[in-house]
């Protein structure tokens, strides 16, 4: 009888241990972006022009329209950092502090800056790719391969992007963030380009 009561202890023991696997396993798991996200039609996104502040109104709603989730603390599984310089018609544009995060509200997006500095934080509870399209979408500012805000291709003024002072062919929106990229937007005419283009930047000690 001791041993059936031993047996039994160990499947219960067993069963348990896999249930739990089982939900970290699904816990952890990335959550893939919505496909054909159109990010001109996201609630409270900024179709003007520069400059641009924080959308927090509606951050809620488009952080469920992108899939991403609104988070009560910082993600720590994943933590890494990109910096983010804009040029329109070679102006620099400042990046606000705190997009991504409605302290009204208690949450904070895996994307945001704290500060002006314009160093993009990334951090998630779980590992996986981020894009450039999704930080303009957690701002509230319309970027995709056409527009910046208001700001549209329009054969001489065109929005190009860069990282690490190499042009980025594609669709800039599928830029994914990595650790310690200098990532410049820029639109404009070709003579309007900043001279010279940043290609780096100097991240904190430990950043």
């Amino acid at each position: 009888m001791k041993n059936v009561k031993t047996r039994y202890l160990i499947g219960i023991i067993a069963v348990a241990v896999v249930a739990l696997l089982a939900i970290g396993r699904f816990t952890s798991r990335p959550i893939p972006p919505p496909q054909n996200v159109d990010p001109k039609a996201l609630a409270g996104i900024q179709n003007g022009t520069a400059p641009w502040q924080p959308e927090i109104e509606h951050l809620i709603d488009r952080l469920r329209a992108i899939g991403l989730p609104a988070l009560s603390q910082e993600g720590t599984v994943l933590h890494i950092h990109q910096h983010l310089d804009m040029f329109i018609h070679r102006e620099h544009i400042s990046i606000p502090a705190s997009i991504g995060i409605n302290e009204g509200a208690r949450f904070i997006s895996a994307l945001h800056t704290h500060d002006t500095s314009a160093v993009v934080h990334v951090e998630s509870p779980v590992a996986q790719d981020f894009t450039l399209g999704q930080f303009f979408d957690i701002w509230g500012v319309r970027f995709d391969k056409e527009c910046l805000g208001g700001y549209c291709n329009d054969g001489a003024n065109m929005l190009k992007v860069f990282i690490n002072g190499a042009a980025f062919a594609g669709d800039p929106r599928s830029l994914v963030l990595a650790p310690h990229q200098e990532i410049v937007v820029t639109y404009g005419t070709e003579e309007e380009l900043p001279t010279p283009l940043p290609a780096s930047y100097s991240f904190d000690p430990g950043v």
